[in-house]
């Protein structure tokens, strides 16, 4: 299982947002790329980025900060916030991001989901964010009546790389994340399934791994706030 350290990006700083209201945001540093390279130089084998900004805007608003990351790492990167068109896909993948993150448009634009995937393959991932099972959008500010588990499986045959589930209610929130609703999406699609939402101790990562089905997990404000040490987490990934 992979650690995806996570930048959250807000007017060019990293912050972490409280159950995703950009009002409940605390700074954690006002380097984006230095707080990457340092993630690499711990040996995380990706970063994870978020621009915040551009979830809500529907554009990429934070580009310059992505890009001074992706200039001063050599890992892969993956973005999500503010995807939501093939022009802005193809502009992120050929500045040399690893993999874009679609969220918004998986549900308004479906299509679009495959026609990226299809043209990039395993450079596209779906972003699936949920509150109370249902999938929210735009940067988590309008509920849909979609299902987790439905979104998911409608794409399992479009070729994308990962879906990366967040539980909002978790988010930010330190409470562990929600093992069971990601371990039965995990189960319930072949594509592989990225844990995000209050992954925020050693425990957390070790029983999200024992699931023996879910890929990855972004962890954020814990490794910020110390309570999950990262060089303590990598080694019992490698287990």
């Amino acid at each position: 299982m992979i650690l995806y350290p996570a930048i959250d990006l807000k007017d060019g700083q990293c912050v972490r947002l409280l159950h995703g209201e950009m009002d409940k945001a605390t700074v954690f540093g006002d380097d984006p790329a230095a707080q990457a390279a340092k993630f690499e130089a711990a040996g995380c084998e990706w970063v994870h980025l978020v621009d915040l900004n551009g979830a809500f805007a529907g554009e990429p608003v934070n580009a310059a900060a992505v890009e001074a990351i992706l200039a001063r790492i050599k890992v892969p990167a993956q973005l999500g916030g503010g995807i939501r068109d093939m022009a802005t896909i193809e502009r992120w993948l050929d500045k040399g991001l690893a993999r874009v993150i679609l969220g918004t448009v998986a549900v308004e634009n479906p299509t679009l989901v495959r026609e990226a995937a299809r043209a990039f393959p395993n450079q596209v991932a779906v972003g699936i964010d949920a509150r109370n099972g249902r999938v929210a959008t735009k940067g988590w500010a309008e509920e849909t009546d979609v299902m987790v588990t439905d979104l998911a499986r409608s794409f399992e045959d479009a070729g994308v790389a990962a879906i990366i589930y967040t539980d909002i209610m978790r988010d930010g929130a330190m409470t562990g994340p929600n093992i069971e609703a990601t371990e039965a999406l995990a189960r319930a699609v072949s594509i592989p399934v990225i844990a995000s939402g209050g992954v925020s101790s050693l425990p957390d990562l070790i029983a999200l791994r024992d699931t023996g089905v879910i890929a990855g997990a972004i962890s954020g404000r814990a490794i910020y706030d110390g309570a999950l040490d990262l060089t303590a987490a990598l080694a019992a990934l490698k287990v």
